[in-house]
């Protein structure tokens, strides 16, 4: 360690020994509510800009309906899942849905390399769903600890307010999971023609419940009926220079042409296990699932037919989060979903205030309202109850007021066992393997651009980081280090002298996990003996 550099602390003065990772239990187990350090960086984090999103504040957003197959892919949609959203064939469901740029301010161009949101709230007949996700079906990391990190690096330099490439290469080159979604972001995809034309992702991995309580991993994906259209950077430049909001123009003019642009809605389902087979964890968000082993199958349809009524009113106060979940879909352990569903929401109570919920953009619709005794709190409109129950805004009470909902005819239990502990995923070999298949994939003029944005970013960066962005492509695709070396005259040679970083394990190799000697667990055997 060097001794001129400072030690990292919390807020509190208390030394931190591990910035990369959640404590969770075991390597795939959830993470625990005492993450003090999590908590602590996390809400910090979520406050530190008023009244703009911290993130995702140039935005755009449409009214519209989801509709339901009844199905997935073939099998009854009942099979996997007891959501009505999705089970009930034919079934218009109302949903808003706000399109965004990442890391730019509220008037940002929407000509921006950055992955584009795509948040979606459908207010279902059993209350409010928020899937939050992107269009790249991926992301930078995969443990929310790393969030507030990635984004300052990626926002504008405390001293220059200028994007900074060094910054930003700064921090991937010592995050090789991220290698995946930059080459995406730095190819034609990391700048969607309009949001017409771009796909959605949840991200993250969910799970879905049946009626029996039986879990199935998925991830849900948008796919436009309108196709896919990206533009290389001397498109957007053009554009740029005569519009600064293309996409909502476009947007917009399409829905009041009558031109409703239409998502086929997908899902890829995966046991709910570990499935060892694979080289990635099914719970990385850094990972695609590859689609000839987990197709894309159909689930619905979503159709936007209309412009908001006011900007501010819809667009900038409506709020989402990943923890709004409805009966029948529910959490997986990835790390990344942990930590955005507190953070989100605790974004939202903050940047819009506690009672956000009651403003109509965010309401359930009418027959799943909201009834809770949570009361009062700054800008609170709602008079809760009536008569005798006015009196009462707790539970249980033999007075009246609200009750528990009943229990489902059978739950899904997840058995968690492991010690307490920050762990990082040990499959590791996809952070190059996927990021080079990806490269490969690329039509030419695809793979072109992306290496003349790389090249003039690495001739931004100082020669320690180029260097080792230069070793990493290198190792995802000898093609691709080689070209972007070339061009931006790289020493190639000196890159790959370079040893593997430290504490990650060299390319295609698992991690090391960290060996925990005390509070043994008893076995299997000896607890139900026991019991």
């Amino acid at each position: 360690m060097s001794e001129d550099r400072k030690v990292l602390t919390t807020r509190q003065g208390h030394p931190v020994y591990d910035n990369q990772s959640l404590r969770s239990v075991g390597e795939r187990g959830p993470a625990t509510l005492e993450n003090y350090q999590f908590i602590e960086k996390i809400t910090h984090f979520d406050r530190e800009r008023i009244p703009e999103r911290v993130v995702h504040a140039r935005g755009v957003g449409a009214h519209g309906h989801f509709e339901a197959y009844g199905k997935i892919g073939n099998e009854p949609a009942s099979k996997y899942t007891r959501a009505r959203v999705l089970t009930e064939a034919g079934v218009r469901t109302p949903v808003f849905v706000r399109f965004s740029t990442v890391i730019g301010s509220k008037d940002s161009p929407e000509t921006a390399r950055d992955p584009r949101g795509f948040a979606v709230k459908f207010k279902t007949v059993e209350g409010n769903w928020d899937l939050v996700g992107n269009n790249l079906r991926i992301f930078f990391i995969r443990d929310a600890i790393k969030f507030p990190d990635m984004i300052h690096a990626f926002k504008p330099d405390p001293v220059t307010n200028r994007q900074e490439p060094w910054r930003f290469y700064d921090f991937v080159a010592h995050h090789p999971e991220a290698l995946h979604m930059v080459t995406w972001v730095k190819s034609p995809w990391g700048i969607p023609a309009s949001y017409r034309h771009m796909e959605g992702s949840s991200v993250n991995t969910y799970k879905l419940v049946n009626d029996q309580g039986v879990a199935h991993l998925v991830k849900f994906s948008w796919v436009p009926r309108q196709g896919v259209s990206n533009l290389t950077s001397a498109d957007a430049a053009k554009i740029q220079a005569q519009d600064v909001g293309h996409a909502t123009k476009d947007l917009y003019d399409a829905i009041e042409r009558g031109e409703y642009p239409e998502w086929e809605f997908c899902a890829q389902l995966m046991s709910d296990d570990p499935h060892d087979e694979l080289d990635f964890d099914p719970l990385d968000d850094t990972k695609r699932w590859p689609e000839d082993k987990f197709p894309l199958l159909p689930i619905g349809r979503l159709v936007l037919d209309r412009v908001p009524d006011n900007f501010f009113a819809e667009v900038e106060q409506s709020a989402f989060g990943t923890g709004v979940l409805v009966d029948g879909i529910d959490f997986s352990d990835d790390k990344m979903l942990q930590g955005r569903t507190l953070s989100y929401s605790d974004t939202q109570r903050y940047r819009v205030g506690p009672n956000y919920l009651q403003l109509p953009i965010n309401a359930p619709q009418q027959g799943a309202q909201a009834h809770t005794n949570q009361r009062d709190g700054q800008m609170t409109y709602v008079v809760d109850g009536g008569g005798q129950n006015r009196h009462v805004n707790y539970e249980p009470s033999m007075m009246g007021g609200l009750q528990e909902a009943p229990k489902p005819q059978k739950e899904h239990h997840q058995w968690v066992e492991g010690h307490l502990g920050r762990y990082q995923t040990s499959r590791t070999a996809d952070d190059y393997r996927q990021a080079g298949e990806r490269y490969r994939s690329f039509e030419d003029w695809e793979r072109d651009d992306l290496i003349a944005n790389m090249v003039a970013d690495m001739k931004e960066c100082p020669e320690p980081i180029a260097l080792r962005m230069v070793w990493h492509w290198w190792h995802c695709d000898e093609d691709y280090g080689r070209r972007v070396a070339e061009g931006a005259g790289i020493d190639l040679q000196k890159a790959l002298a370079l040893p593997p970083l430290p504490n990650r394990p060299p390319p295609g190799q698992k991690l090391q996990q960290p060996t925990y000697t005390s509070g043994q667990p008893e076995s299997a055997q000896g607890r139900d003996a026991a019991n």
